[in-house]
């Protein structure tokens, strides 16, 4: 049940992805008048599971239906000779549609097919007269039309190819938006923390950082939101001000400290305050052992614990052994003995003494795009450091098992929806990238025909598609097949 709920939260988060990508350039193709073919979410080599087309005002719909065959045929002299050109390559010319029977869907060329592939690799929009992996420069030497792709002026092609770009991108900012005002709600002051500063583990420790310790700023900026602090980009490079003592102290983050985080290992966290019970779950260690409401925890194995920060770190020093847990109960103390199970958890709610300030809807979306900004500076600055050759491609990069297994295998909207915001703004950035057969080696080619009024050949274009087609595949088998050894592993 578990990979099926993985596999359900992959596709389902990979189709929103591509729908609304392929969907930024159909409206900028539709904006300029250039038909579109086709519109499918996953490939359909073949055959396809849905394929429908508006005729004549009525929707036409077939299931696992073959593909309709290409609007074009070869050439051929009176004699019936198929015609070639001077290398010896097929002239082709688009097939009369007074000679296609009205059942034909290539009859009616202005409508564009829609349709669901069986394959799960992502989608695609046809343009028309447009070079890309559904089509080859040879079926582009008919006489070009005024409703194609290639007879528009280049920066109206140049919006279409980044139209897919640009509705990721809004995509990602939208869900991070809705996520905090929706999911979040509020945040905790910085502010609130001041009062009893920052409980820091060992790792925090190495970097300079002492329990007590009250943040000011990072990067000479005023914490408002303690979460800011534990922005992904700030393990990137960064400076936090700290006041102890009554001194201002900076604290330099090295920009090899995100590799602490991605090995699970924490800095700081806010709960620098006495451990209270508020509740206790049944059937927990510390129902079994006989915790209540209004304990406050002072030791456990005559270590003293003053914080809940340091609670939880010792109880990480004790999974699957017995422990004596010494509370204040009344204005007496009590001696108490616990059995933990392999997580370092005892099951009971602890006292919160900070309240959450609630966010406005004009604080949630500058807050969400703060966040939404953050995390993709994160990640094209960890793209940096593999293409740099600082960290390895096999750990850092993953594929479709790999995104599969960080969705999880329950089904929690707030986590998918976050993984699938995130997974937006990465797409949006990796198809920005100049590489043929993305949108950003069309962006680069459209950009070299607006400076210098020079339009690469239909010929270049398919072979630079043609190598971002294989530089692809390559990349997709090795993330592929990273995964499998990963999972394995």
């Amino acid at each position: 049940m578990t990979g099926l709920i993985m596999a359900a939260q992959l596709i389902l988060g990979l189709s929103i992805l591509v729908v609304l990508h392929e969907l930024g350039h159909y409206m900028f193709a539709r904006l300029f008048k250039i038909r579109i073919e086709k519109f499918y979410l996953f490939f359909n080599p073949k055959i396809s599971i849905l394929r429908a087309k508006k005729i004549n005002g009525k929707w036409n719909v077939k299931f696992f239906a073959k593909n309709v065959p290409s609007n074009l045929r070869e050439r051929r002299d009176n004699e019936g000779n198929v015609i070639t050109n001077a290398k010896g390559q097929v002239d082709w010319e688009p097939i009369p549609l007074e000679e296609l029977p009205d059942n034909d869907w290539r009859k009616y060329p202005k409508t564009t097919e829609w349709g669901i592939g069986w394959l799960p690799f992502g989608g695609y929009c046809s343009i028309v007269g447009m070079i890309d992996e559904t089509k080859s420069a040879n079926q582009l030497e008919s006489v070009p039309q005024p409703w194609e792709f290639r007879t528009k002026p280049a920066w109206q092609r140049l919006l279409v190819m980044i139209g897919g770009v640009l509705m990721n991108f809004i995509l990602g900012c939208a869900l991070f938006i809705f996520i905090t005002y929706h999911y979040e709600g509020g945040y905790l002051a910085n502010k609130d923390v001041s009062e009893h500063g920052i409980y820091v583990y060992e790792t925090g420790e190495q970097l300079g950082f002492e329990t007590g310790d009250k943040i000011v700023s990072v990067n000479g900026k005023d914490v408002v939101r303690f979460k800011d602090v534990g922005k992904t980009g700030i393990f990137f490079g960064s400076e936090i001000s700290v006041e102890r003592n009554g001194k201002k102290i900076d604290i330099t983050i090295p920009d090899t400290a995100y590799r602490m985080i991605q090995q699970g290992k924490r800095l700081f966290t806010y709960a620098n305050f006495p451990v209270l019970v508020d509740s206790v779950a049944d059937n927990s260690p510390a129902a079994r052992g006989g915790l209540q409401q209004g304990d406050r925890i002072l030791e456990i194995n005559d270590v003293a614990i003053l914080s809940f920060g340091a609670f939880q770190a010792e109880l990480a020093e004790h999974v699957n052994s017995k422990i004596n847990v010494n509370v204040l109960r009344n204005n007496d103390t009590v001696m108490l003995t616990m059995q933990l199970d392999s997580l370092p958890i005892l099951g009971f709610h602890q006292h919160n003494p900070y309240t959450p300030v609630h966010y406005t809807f004009g604080e949630a979306v500058k807050y969400g795009l703060s966040d939404a900004t953050d995390i993709l500076s994160a990640n094209i600055k960890g793209l940096g450091n593999v293409i740099k050759g600082q960290d390895k491609a096999s750990e850092s990069l993953s594929g479709p098992i790999g995104i599969a297994t960080i969705y999880g295998g329950t089904w929690d909207w707030s986590r998918f929806w976050f993984i699938t915001a995130l997974l937006s703004l990465v797409l949006a950035f990796m198809n920005l990238l100049p590489i043929p057969a993305l949108d950003g080696g069309h962006v680069v080619f459209l950009l070299y025909e607006i400076i210098t009024k020079r339009k690469p050949s239909d010929k270049f274009m398919e072979y630079a598609q043609f190598i971002g087609m294989f530089l692809l595949f390559a990349l997709m088998f090795f993330v592929i097949g990273n995964d499998i050894f990963k999972l394995f592993k």
